[in-house]
């Protein structure tokens, strides 16, 4: 049987092509399913959970599918190209389980969890810049109230600087392709809630002793509306250790929170 190579000109198109349809589907899938089960099918149970009541812009979540959409042909070119450095034996991806201890796979995982976090905290500081944030943040953060749609809504630049972290890592540690899968689901739904603006996770949730160290919508919705706050990703310990966490967090996350609670019970 002949082998794919996936560096002519064609056979990288097409794998493009399939790589920008599993991006973008998987952003418009996910996306879709929490804008409708929390703002449209339980809109009514999840309304008091609204964190930013500020209305959203005309036509904005137009504008962030848009963002989303040229995001997603970055990240599949990427993606190609990660896919040919492998075949060529330039990655530490495997595709066998025994090449590795088992107790790899999950350390791996939370090791480019840790890195991922390190690199996106620094690199959105810097993007908050003065004479960096016009040309490579705004975009993302016209969506001063976000929504689900915004999770990819960035400019290309910022895209391109989030897209290349993972691929450098794969030069360097030993990932399991299902891994590599695991990272990019986790990365695409904690995005999707984190901008949501509804807060999902319950009362007391921040102060539960993995909670204090997660994000959720409160906490990313804060940086939207405040800017100066809460530059993490998936987790808050940059955050408390630099000493920009909001100062309003735990009050806004009671207030989001408590009321609802109140109703269920």
């Amino acid at each position: 049987m002949e082998t794919i190579n996936f560096s002519e000109g064609h056979v990288f198109a097409q794998t493009t092509l399939f790589m920008f349809l599993g991006i973008f589907g998987r952003y418009v899938l996910i996306a879709a399913l929490f804008h409708y089960l929390f703002k449209v099918k339980y809109a009514s149970l999840f309304q008091e959970r609204e964190v930013n009541v500020r209305a959203r812009r005309p036509q904005q979540h137009w504008r962030e599918i848009g963002y989303s959409f040229i995001t997603a042909v970055i990240f599949a070119l990427i993606g190609t190209g990660m896919i040919v450095a492998w075949q060529k034996n330039y990655t530490k991806i495997y595709t066998h389980f025994n090449d590795y201890p088992s107790w790899w796979f999950v350390v791996s995982i939370v090791l480019v969890l840790f890195i991922h976090e390190t690199y996106y905290y620094w690199l959105h500081r810097w993007m908050h810049h003065p004479k960096v944030y016009k040309w490579v943040h705004k975009a993302h953060h016209d969506s001063i109230t976000t929504s689900a749609w915004t999770s990819f809504s960035f400019h290309p630049l910022e895209s391109i600087l989030q897209a290349v972290v993972l691929p450098v890592l794969m030069f360097i540690i030993p990932l399991h392709y299902i891994a590599i899968g695991i990272i990019l689901l986790l990365m695409t739904t904690t995005s999707v809630i984190n901008h949501l603006n509804t807060e999902l996770y319950p009362q007391d949730f921040q102060r539960h002793w993995f909670g204090k160290w997660w994000i959720g919508a409160t906490h990313h919705s804060l940086h939207h509306s405040q800017f100066k706050y809460n530059f993490g990703l998936y987790f808050t310990f940059w955050d408390k250790w630099a000493g920009t966490e909001s100062p309003d967090f735990v009050k806004l996350f009671d207030k989001k929170t408590s009321k609802k609670e109140k109703q269920l019970n």
